[in-house]
């Protein structure tokens, strides 16, 4: 298993208001817009901008980060070994597959197996 991204998260009430400064910080355009249930996300440079009602994205604020892994499979089994809790089982989403975990120390993070295509066209262009 390999981590081939990392996201800090950014949380806003509006992403077309947000990413304006993100895209001149970063000298880049979003290369990821999707939405999910009632949130909408844009990933930009190394920080996923997680937008919506204040109420919609407290469900996703106990996780610290996005990590794009290689294998979520293999990433469960790496998990147990080192005592993590699963507290979001494996689920499909706009991108690919996801879960979250609580690491021994409580860290909490969110890991995304994406679709090949975005791997392809994001990760190894």
């Amino acid at each position: 298993m390999t981590i081939l991204k990392t996201y800090a998260r950014l949380w806003a009430d509006d992403l077309d208001q947000a990413l304006p400064l993100l895209e001149e910080l970063t000298g880049e355009q979003p290369h990821l817009r999707t939405a999910f249930e009632e949130i909408a996300l844009a990933a930009i440079g190394n920080f996923l901008v997680i937008a919506g009602p204040a109420e919609e994205r407290a469900r996703y604020a106990h996780a610290s980060a996005t990590v794009v892994v290689d294998d979520l499979s293999a990433l469960q089994a790496t998990l147990k070994r080192a005592d993590a809790t699963i507290t979001t089982p494996e689920t499909a989403g706009p991108t690919g597959r996801f879960l979250y975990a609580r690491h021994a120390d409580g860290v909490e993070i969110e890991y995304v197996e994406w679709t090949p295509e975005l791997v392809r066209r994001i990760i190894r262009p």
